[in-house]
């Protein structure tokens, strides 16, 4: 066992026609598909795609963090 951790962090866009915390949780449910040890995010940017002057979907930019493996 390692007396550190080191880590990686990427970033990545969700989005959902719902809400922020739903793109937030759609971009976490595809990370954890491919990625293992995730372990925390930061929200980095908001916005949304606008539809005949309506929300269409809100988009979340997010930082993903995860331990390297081994590690």
């Amino acid at each position: 066992m390692s007396d550190h951790h080191t880590y990686k962090k990427i970033e990545i866009v969700g989005s959902s026609a719902t809400g922020t915390d739903d793109a937030i949780r759609n971009a976490l449910a595809e990370c954890n598909k491919s990625l293992k040890n995730i372990d925390w995010f930061e929200v980095v940017e908001t916005r949304g795609h606008v539809e005949n002057g309506k929300i269409g979907h809100f988009q979340v930019t997010i930082k993903v963090g995860f331990r390297l493996e081994n590690s």
